[in-house]
């Protein structure tokens, strides 16, 4: 088995959520086994940023979905979508 790279948009519910606070609790979140190895702050629209991340875990079944549901539980949380996924 290997690894697979996850790469997620996660929009807040508004403008004024803390993307840095947000990002840390993503990372004690995220299930065991899965890892953030990346977070950027991209623009979206009228001042609003998403968070884009970076998640590698084992490459097993249910693991992306285990990973979108606790992502989707972070307070402060509107929407998350996965941008791509592949092996590494």
């Amino acid at each position: 088995m290997g690894e697979v790279g996850l790469q997620y948009r996660v929009l807040p519910e508004d403008i004024d959520v803390d993307l840095d606070k947000l990002e840390k609790g993503i990372k004690a979140a995220l299930p065991e086994g899965a890892a953030l190895k990346m977070a950027e702050k991209r623009p979206v629209a009228f001042g609003l940023k998403a968070l884009h991340v970076l998640i590698v875990l084992d490459d097993k079944k249910g693991g992306a979905e285990q990973v979108e549901t606790a992502i989707s539980g972070v307070p402060g949380v509107q929407s998350v979508e996965i941008v791509e996924m592949g092996l590494l």
